[in-house]
């Protein structure tokens, strides 16, 4: 899953990662060392990366999309700390001020992202209502 740079709100740049956060996606790319080479053997192979993703969570933090977020907020260190039902917590370790900054925007984008999603999950639902119903007509038409 890659974010197209358009939709790029903020990066935070680190020595050892950068944090990308878009509308829709946080991307966590880490940048030296065998997790470096790990997470591109990752990224390089979506379908893998989607059976084992959950598996390398710990090791490497994948991107998670917004509408995943159960909740997001500074721990007492002062790093983000991101809950996820299912996985494992993603902690980022960043300065206070960076952390308040980011966690401020995750908390302003992550009820927008959640109720996009959830608009589109409604709108792929009457689509398909509306498929089956054509179908249903269809079917009646041709027994007749």
């Amino acid at each position: 899953m890659t974010a197209k740079e358009e939709d790029l709100i903020m990066v935070i740049d680190k020595p050892h990662f950068k944090v990308k956060l878009h509308k829709t996606l946080i991307e966590v790319d880490l940048k030296k060392g065998i997790k470096k080479e790990l997470e591109d053997a990752l990224e390089a192979k979506p379908a893998l990366r989607e059976n084992l993703g959950f598996l390398f969570q710990t090791i490497i933090p994948l991107d998670v999309p917004l509408r995943d977020i159960k909740s997001v907020n500074v721990d007492k260190k002062g790093q983000v700390k991101i809950a996820i039902p299912s996985r494992k917590d993603i902690v980022i370790p960043l300065k206070p001020d960076e952390s308040k900054r980011f966690v401020e925007k995750l908390n302003e984008l992550i009820p927008m992202e959640k109720e996009r999603a959830f608009r589109d999950l409604q709108a792929e639902k009457r689509a398909e209502e509306e498929e089956e119903r054509e179908r249903t007509v269809g079917f009646r038409e041709k027994i007749r």
